[in-house]
């Protein structure tokens, strides 16, 4: 499992020019399910981004986390992040999940999200959508399940 995480002081999603989901302050998380992926990897998935201290403190260090800034997730399903360019120009999305898994465990990492007392917004899964945001630092952190030391 793969997630993108980006601090915005905002970011919304729009599906055919209506307004589907918006946040304040927290973080966008742009989610790629793999073909592979079990429960340990949403649990990791769920544990970092409900720890991850990446909001500054009074000393301007990254010390501050989702939880203790009060912020919001937006989160949103995105197969192409498996996508594979190495060959050719075309990517493949063989690694991806199909679409029943990865609904399954989108969804599954969205209640645990808000199990741990989260504003969880979310994209519509399996549409088109134009994603807006304002990366806050700007801060992007790249979270891979398959790369647990």
């Amino acid at each position: 499992m793969r997630a993108i995480i980006q601090k915005v002081s905002k970011a919304k999603v729009e599906v055919e020019d209506k307004l589907v989901s918006e946040i304040g302050e927290g973080f966008m998380v742009l989610l790629g399910v793999k073909e592979t992926d079990e429960d340990s990897d949403v649990e990791y998935i769920k544990r970092k981004i409900s720890n991850l201290r990446i909001f500054e403190d009074e000393n301007g260090k990254m010390n501050l986390s989702l939880k203790d800034v009060g912020g919001q997730i937006l989160l949103v399903s995105q197969f192409t992040l498996y996508g594979d360019a190495r060959k050719g120009n075309r990517p493949s999305f063989t690694e991806s999940a199909k679409a029943e898994k990865a609904r399954k465990y989108y969804e599954i990492l969205i209640g645990r999200l808000r199990d741990e007392g989260f504003d969880v917004k979310t994209g519509q899964f399996q549409t088109h959508m134009e994603v807006s945001l304002v990366n806050d630092g700007p801060v992007t952190i790249i979270l891979d399940s398959e790369r647990i030391v």
